[in-house]
Formats: C-alpha cells, sequence, structure tokens
C-alpha cells in the first residue's frame, strides 16, 4: 500500500483515511503543511498530526502498524518512505488560540484534513515568536507566497500573542521576499 517515493501529500492522506476508518479524527499540522501550500519549495520529512481526542491515542498503533509502520519512540516509521509520522495531543491550536479553519484536500479517493494557509503561517509564526525559530519565519513567508493567505488575521492573532513588534519582522520578511 506505501510504495517507495509515495509523495507528502498522498501518504498524509493515505494515513488520516485509514485513522478516520478507525473512528480516530485527525488534522495535518506543522511543516507538512507548509511543504503542501509551497508544492515542495520547503521539505518536511515528517507529518504531524493533531488528535482531536486524546482518547484516540491509544488506538493509533495498530492503525500504523496494519500499514506497515513500527513505533520508534514517538515516532511512526515505514521502511518504504523517509517520511515520519508523529500525532501530537489534542486540543488543536496555534499559539493561544484554538484553530478557526481546517482545510479538506482530496487525494485521489482520499481526503486529508490539514491547517488553513492562514493558520499554518501562525503556526509557524508561533515557533518563530516563542521559539525564535528563524527557519518557521521562512516558512511563513513561503506560505504567504504560495497561497492567499488572511494577512488581517495573522495580525491580530499576533499582536493577541503579544508579538506586535515580532509581527513587524514577519512583515519586513515578507517584504523583503517581494523584492526578490
Amino acid at each position: 500500500m506505501i510504495r517507495k517515493g509515495i509523495p507528502l501529500a498522498d501518504l498524509a492522506a493515505l494515513v488520516a483515511d485509514e485513522c478516520r476508518k478507525s473512528g480516530i479524527e485527525i488534522v495535518l499540522s506543522g511543516g507538512a503543511c507548509v511543504s503542501i501550500y509551497t508544492r515542495n519549495k520547503y521539505e518536511s520529512f515528517d507529518l504531524d498530526f493533531v488528535l482531536q481526542s486524546q482518547a484516540d491515542r491509544k488506538r493509533i498503533g495498530p492503525v500504523l502498524e496494519a500499514l506497515g509502520f513500527r513505533k520508534q519512540g514517538r515516532h511512526f516509521v515505514h521502511p518504504e518512505t523517509p517520511y515520519i509520522v508523529e500525532f501530537l495531543s489534542p486540543p488543536l491550536s496555534v499559539g493561544e488560540e484554538p484553530v478557526r479553519e481546517i482545510r479538506a484536500l482530496r487525494r485521489g479517493k482520499r481526503t486529508l484534513e490539514l491547517l488553513s494557509p492562514t493558520d499554518c503561517v501562525k503556526d509557524r509564526l508561533a515557533a518563530f515568536y516563542h521559539w525564535g525559530d528563524k527557519p518557521s519565519l521562512v516558512q511563513a513567508v513561503l506560505v504567504c507566497k504560495d497561497a492567499e493567505v488572511d494577512l488581517h488575521e495573522v495580525g491580530r492573532w499576533s499582536i493577541h500573542e503579544g508579538m506586535k513588534d515580532k509581527f513587524k519582522d514577519f512583515q519586513k520578511a515578507l517584504r523583503a521576499s517581494d523584492q526578490k
């Protein structure tokens, strides 16, 4: 079922579909969303899914094992793909706020639920704002270049997070990318 060279979005949709069939609701977040929205201008090798219910954590193992994954620490790995899969605890949030919009991406007969481009940018900026992670700032800019992002909402959220000054850094990076 999982073959060498499977694209990240197809693998994510497969995992999500198999989880859904077992009654486990998950949403893709993190760098994998950046990869999808930028058409791999940024390439992530981990699929971070957020569980919609903490109770589902115990049921994940058998679903992934049936797909050929094996547990390695807190991740799941598969011999045919370089991607690792991890399941994060609920709630689905960016910074201090719940995620406002979940997108659905069709991959053949499968559907992948993932952060919207706007919430993807907020997710990346949260890492930049709170941990000074500069690669996450670059990823946020890349998503803005390739997807429709509500920058007014990102600004509102940034102020709510107490990051008005760092939001200005993001705006500066976004302007600089326009001049390239």
